[in-house]
């Protein structure tokens, strides 16, 4: 069914309306790939000026262009008060499984966000997704599609899928034969194929399991 609504200033207006000022966008990127971590971001937008209005094409990361996430990020960088990364390993996804490693990076990009801003303390979290589970001591919201909704959230995750890409990158120096310069550890048939030839190096999901036929048993996909 086709989505009747779209990015608009609604859901932060709320907010706004019951003078909370400090709303903060999160999203992560990596949750599903074979390889690398997650990466979440917090971003707190400056709200009580009018932003530019190429803020209105920001989105879901996954549907712009890297060309378009490249011009966005730079137009986030520009007009965030504050913003947190959190990043977690595909070392340590392994050892407490993805939607645990996904909630502590988000938790990890509030607390560095906290702390680029002095004395900040968010009045509401705005979250992409339906669940999210916290120690945070703070009010929150999830919020299905969030990123195709929300400037806040979906200024998030342009941080994320930009950072998490050039991570992958970086990676790809290391580990060229997997290609996740192109793949960016996600399981395309070329990087499957590169594992069976190959085996997993260090960067690799050992929970994230390969069948024979090269398909792959995962819980969650981004």
């Amino acid at each position: 069914m086709p989505r009747t609504q779209k990015i608009s200033w609604k859901i932060e207006r709320e907010y706004l309306s019951r003078g909370e000022t400090n709303i903060i966008g999160i999203d992560e990127a990596g949750r599903g790939p074979l390889a690398g971590p997650v990466v979440a971001a917090a971003v707190l937008l400056s709200l009580d000026r009018k932003l530019p209005r190429n803020c209105f094409k920001f989105n879901d990361s996954k549907k712009l262009t890297a060309a378009e996430r490249e011009e966005l990020y730079g137009v986030v960088n520009e007009n965030a008060l504050a913003k947190g990364i959190g990043i977690v390993s595909a070392k340590e996804i392994d050892e407490i499984n993805i939607l645990r490693a996904t909630m502590k990076a988000m938790k990890i990009a509030v607390r560095e966000l906290e702390e680029s801003y002095q004395a900040l303390k968010p009045e509401i979290l705005l979250i992409d997704g339906n669940y999210f589970k916290t120690t945070l001591s703070y009010p929150f919201r999830t919020i299905i599609d969030g990123d195709a909704l929300s400037p806040s959230i979906a200024a998030a995750s342009i941080i994320a899928k930009v950072t998490r890409d050039k991570i992958m990158c970086e990676i790809h120096e290391t580990y060229p034969q997997y290609n996740f310069k192109k793949n960016k550890g996600y399981g395309t048939r070329e990087h499957r194929v590169a594992i069976a030839v190959h085996g997993q190096c260090a960067e690799h999901r050992k929970s994230f399991k390969l069948k024979e036929d090269l398909t792959i048993e995962m819980e969650f996909e981004d």
